[in-house]
């Protein structure tokens, strides 16, 4: 067992964990923070994306251990003050999920994407940049008018 530290939405957490336990196990059952989701253990399907130290990472396919004295942001931690995160809201409003598993990891993507893009997505770039997360329910058509929505919030 090793000992780890980091910053889980703005708040400091420790544990002891196996060298091999996966960010994702680490979030889930250490911390019970269950909105990051499992779907393929392959890094295929992108339930599992959560930020570290500001960027969209697939916690499936990595090992708690090298976020020792990372910050990350879950799901979870994007809602301030009682307040849904623009992107949320985005999703809400367009109706960009249907049975809500592959959300989550739609959500912390479109963020990302956001961050290293800025604003100003036309389809094709968000269809592209979405291509990491599979929906099994919709057909991408409100997914994609959510992203748009959700940058095109000035805080998104």
């Amino acid at each position: 067992m090793i000992s780890i530290s980091m910053t889980v939405n703005g708040k400091p957490v420790k544990g002891s964990v196996d060298p091999r336990t996966l960010l994702v196990q680490f979030l889930r059952e250490n911390l019970r923070l269950t909105g990051t989701h499992v779907g393929c253990d392959t890094s295929q399907c992108g339930a599992c994306v959560v930020h570290v130290n500001g960027q969209a990472v697939k916690s499936c396919t990595t090992l708690a251990a090298t976020c020792d004295g990372a910050s990350v942001v879950t799901i979870e931690g994007l809602a301030k003050d009682g307040k849904l995160h623009p992107m949320q809201e985005a999703f809400r409003d367009n109706h960009g999920l249907q049975c809500g598993f592959c959300t989550p990891g739609m959500i912390m993507t479109a963020v990302d994407m956001v961050n290293r893009k800025g604003a100003d997505l036309d389809e094709k770039t968000i269809r592209e940049e979405l291509d990491g997360n599979i929906c099994r329910c919709t057909g991408y058509h409100n997914i994609v008018k959510a992203v748009a929505q959700g940058a095109a919030t000035k805080s998104a």
